[in-house]
């Protein structure tokens, strides 16, 4: 059925009802949604039309058609995020997003880049990358632990800023997660950008995980400097594409898409901003997967909107997530839902004793992925070991009951094997 006659039905109740209308494989355990996303169906069939126009003729769709289809993809996003439409461009991924801004800034001798200790690793690496060349800014990083409170990051946030005050006519740029990666918490942002607004400090927001996943957002009220947002992770685009807001009080910090695109001007000869422009064209890419977040939105509508859809999420996070814990034994890292989204922290039974290793790492994902056909995502953090498990629309509660005797299993196997 396409998805014109598909939506005129009423759509199936969330759970394994709505595994149908999505490529994964039904036997797979699914609980992962957080690090690549799923496309549903009517969204894949949407880019294989577009890949078929595409090809249908190459020139004229690259050259003229894409434009009219790409400005309605950036009003859409712009509405979702309270943002101007001029305001929002498209990149491939948050890590992109994030790269673009921070070497877009002119870094100079005693500059600080904030980061936390739980920063997405690419992102730690990007600024550990321009600290590492000249002029060689510093870095600044805040350590969470986890098991913690809003307030308690808010005061380690500030403790940190206020150690390290800006040097004359410098500048400081904190990189801050909007929903960390692992562990997959949510972080009081909207209060750490007012203090960087406060303290004079440039705010990079990494929202990978929120579009999608946090509703009602705002950016003509939360006034990050900058903001990156994956929509292929939660919001269902087609993999990979990534929405950039910078709001027009900083555009001119913009100088060069990355890569740099043909409508690139110096600086000192732009008589008007020209920032939408320089993200239209960057090279031959597929243009499809940006394209489809218009789709993902149509099919999101159709489930019930954004609220309906995580309302399920986070209800089913907190409740799988307690149900987890029962079957393994163990706790949840928020037992008062207080940093849970759609996203939930579950300690796995292996002893913190058992340190981190890529031969560990790796033998979890083989037991895991190949051997049982399941997954959430594992990390070691404060001296345990968890799993992050993703709730989405097609998910359950037996789908937490199910991978928490998979993982039990695995935990013990690893167990064993390494005092063997």
């Amino acid at each position: 059925m396409n998805r014109k006659d598909l939506y005129k039905q009423e759509p199936p109740p969330f759970g394994k009802a709505l595994l149908k209308h999505y490529a994964l494989d039904p036997e797979y355990i699914n609980l992962n949604n957080g690090s690549y996303g799923a496309t549903p169906r009517p969204v894949l069939e949407a880019a294989q039309e577009l890949t078929l126009l595409i090809e249908s003729n190459p020139d004229s769709f690259n050259r003229l058609l894409y434009k009219p289809k790409l400005i309605d993809v950036r009003t859409k996003l712009a509405t979702l995020i309270g943002a101007k439409p001029d305001e929002v461009v498209l990149v491939a991924n948050a890590s992109m997003g994030v790269n673009t801004i921070l070497r877009n800034f002119d870094w100079e001798a005693e500059d600080v880049i904030f980061v936390f200790s739980t920063t997405y690793i690419n992102v730690s690496g990007t600024v550990q990358s321009i600290s590492d060349c000249p002029p060689f800014p510093s870095i600044c990083e805040v350590p969470l632990n986890f098991p913690m409170t809003h307030s308690d990051i808010i005061e380690s946030f500030k403790d940190h800023l206020k150690a390290n005050p800006a040097s004359p006519n410098k500048k400081r740029v904190a990189v801050i997660d909007s929903i960390g990666s692992n562990p997959g918490v949510l972080l009081p942002w909207r209060e750490m950008v007012q203090i960087c607004r406060e303290e004079k400090v440039w705010s990079v927001v990494d929202a990978a995980h929120s579009i999608g996943q946090e509703v009602d957002l705002n950016m003509g009220e939360a006034k990050p400097d900058f903001f990156v947002s994956n929509c292929h992770k939660w919001l269902s685009s087609k993999r990979a594409c990534a929405l950039l807001y910078v709001p027009e009080r900083n555009q001119h910090i913009i100088k060069t898409a990355l890569p740099t695109s043909d409508t690139y001007i110096r600086p000192k000869d732009r008589l008007k901003p020209n920032f939408v422009q320089q993200f239209e064209s960057n090279g031959t890419i597929d243009l499809a997967p940006y394209l489809t977040v218009a789709d993902a939105l149509e099919f999101r509508n159709w489930l019930g909107g954004e609220h309906k859809i995580n309302t399920y999420c986070h209800d089913l996070a907190i409740k799988g997530g307690r149900r987890l814990a029962e079957v393994l034994g163990t706790r949840v890292l928020d037992p008062d839902g207080d940093l849970t989204v759609n996203m939930v922290n579950v300690e796995l039974p292996i002893p913190g004793s058992i340190k981190w290793s890529a031969d560990i790492d790796a033998t979890m994902m083989q037991k895991m992925l190949i051997e049982r056909k399941a997954y959430s995502a594992h990390f070691n953090h404060n001296g345990a070991w968890w799993t992050r498990c993703s709730a989405q629309v097609w998910n359950s509660v037996e789908d937490f009951e199910n991978i928490g005797k998979i993982w039990r299993e695995v935990c013990a196997d690893i167990v064993k094997e390494l005092k063997e």
